[in-house]
């Protein structure tokens, strides 16, 4: 069974730095693209990053520039979002998803499936 599961996320303070992971099981994860989304309740959800399958292109939203960067480690099936200077409106629930193709895309419908998401709390 395909499926992604995401760790890593807490509360940090403001400023702070945070290393989200993204594991891959029961599917090709060379083959595509990740993305990560995040989704505070009540909104919709929001593009951060994305990488493509090689690893060498990737995608940041404006929500992210300049502070959060993506890596992948193709040995250990794994996605990274690397945080830092972390602000309060960061807060909010961060889910992976694997693309549809191998390009990474900004794009929520280009995405097919989602791991359950891991919570992001970012005090002031």
């Amino acid at each position: 069974e395909a499926q992604l599961v995401e760790s890593g996320g807490g509360l940090v303070q403001a400023g702070g730095s945070l290393t989200l992971s993204c594991v891959a099981s029961g599917f090709t994860f060379d083959d595509y693209a990740i993305g990560w989304f995040r989704q505070v309740a009540g909104k919709e959800r929001e593009f951060v990053a994305a990488i493509g399958w090689s690893g060498a292109s990737t995608r940041i939203g404006d929500v992210a520039k300049g502070r959060f960067s993506v890596s992948r480690d193709t040995g250990k099936n794994t996605i990274f979002l690397h945080m830092s200077n972390l602000k309060p409106e960061d807060t909010a629930m961060y889910y992976c998803a694997e693309a549809f193709g191998g390009s990474p895309s900004e794009d929520f419908f280009e995405y097919n499936l989602w791991g359950p998401g891991v919570q992001v709390t970012v005090s002031s």
